[in-house]
């Protein structure tokens, strides 16, 4: 074959390549980000959102908020302009025609959110919990579904390798039927920590926020233990809560313990503004071994009596599942489909509601609650 033959074989070979690939370039370069409003910035993870840099997979176009210089302050600190600030969700939504909107108001007014985003086919996320109240929760529930629109609830435990690595080792039997589930979440307490005034109102407020620490980090653990349990709910439901701080909490409680009891196995949630420092870990015994997430990338585990205890450095996950915000995206555009009761689901979340609910009769009665079927 000439050289000149050769170099047109090659050249013709280039050209196919090209037209095979360039609509796929194409169509990842051009997809537009989705249309993304916020409900409320009084909740201090909004920062997460208003501060991540530019990805190309959403864009915020509005924001409700009624405390006018909450929102000036923030436009200066992160550079939106106050044009996208509405007073209301539904002047946002008339306004800006988003595709989806999370929700960084307080816990009582998520519903308001889905009611005014669900019948216009909006998506919606909200910050953890999904709601105050199974009263809440059904409204909630029945709107999303008869809109069909994703209703999804962030974590940051969600997007912990170390949690996800110890979901699939139980998976595949790794430490045999489970038998005690044991998470631990919480801080020294919010004022202590220093969140922010706006934040701090509703956080301490049993209306607003739906009770204390009980509420505020005992989802945690319910949303864990419900994506390892396979959605299955407790027989019952034992829980105790103080106020250790009245000065400072005399609202609701700053300490909590929730026992739930299923037909083999148990789970422990502690949940407090009492720790001495920030902690998001769990435990897990089976009946051969443990596995212990000690924080978002570290693991430790025993799979028998024979091992000694091995540790696990892991990697970060990758997009989409180690962001709330590309996670929305590639949900709504059908990139990834949620499995049975994950941690961010619908499905998974009336369960937390109605397990934190229990917990709270528990509490003022001081009895077990029966998990009505």
């Amino acid at each position: 074959m000439s050289l000149y033959h050769l170099y047109k074989r090659l050249g013709t070979i280039i050209i196919i390549m090209i037209l095979i690939t360039t609509p796929q370039l194409v169509n990842s370069q051009t997809e537009a980000p989705l249309k993304v409003g916020i409900a409320g910035i009084t909740h201090s993870h909004v920062h997460q959102l208003l501060r991540r840099p530019e990805q190309g997979d959403i864009k915020i176009v509005g924001i409700a908020e009624s405390n006018r210089d909450l929102a000036k302050r923030y436009a200066d600190r992160y550079g939106y302009s106050m044009d996208i600030v509405f007073s209301t969700v539904e002047e946002m939504i008339a306004a800006t025609h988003p595709e989806a909107v999370t929700a960084f108001g307080s816990i009582y007014d998520h519903l308001g959110v889905v009611e005014a985003c669900a019948p216009k086919g909006i998506h919606v996320m909200v910050e953890k919990p999904l709601a105050v109240s199974i009263a809440h929760v059904k409204k909630m529930e029945g709107l999303a579904k008869k809109h069909k629109i994703h209703l999804l609830t962030n974590y940051e435990t969600t997007w912990y390798s170390s949690n996800h690595k110890a979901y699939e080792m139980v998976e595949n039997n790794a430490i045999g039927e489970l038998r005690k589930i044991v998470v631990h979440d919480g801080h020294e307490g919010p004022e202590e920590i220093g969140v922010n005034p706006e934040f701090l109102e509703w956080l301490t407020d049993p209306i607003k926020n739906g009770g204390g620490a009980v509420i505020d980090f005992g989802c945690y653990g319910a949303n864990l233990v419900t994506w390892l349990m396979k959605g299955e709910r407790p027989i019952s439901v034992l829980a105790m809560t103080q106020t250790i701080k009245p000065e400072k909490y005399p609202k609701v409680d700053d300490e909590a313990t929730i026992i739930l009891k299923f037909p083999k196995s148990q789970a422990i949630i502690q949940a407090s503004w009492n720790w001495p420092f920030s902690r998001k870990d769990m435990e897990i015994y089976g009946k051969t071994g443990f596995i212990l997430s000690d924080n978002a990338t570290n693991i430790r585990y025993r799979l028998d009596s024979k091992e000694t205890v091995k540790s696990e450095k892991l990697e970060k996950r990758i997009a989409p599942y180690n962001d709330p915000f590309s996670f929305l995206s590639a949900v709504i555009r059908q990139k990834i489909t949620l499995p049975p009761y994950a941690l961010s689901s619908l499905e998974n979340n009336v369960v937390v509601v109605e397990i934190l609910e229990m917990a709270k009769e528990s509490a003022k009665t001081g009895k077990a609650v029966q998990f009505k079927k």
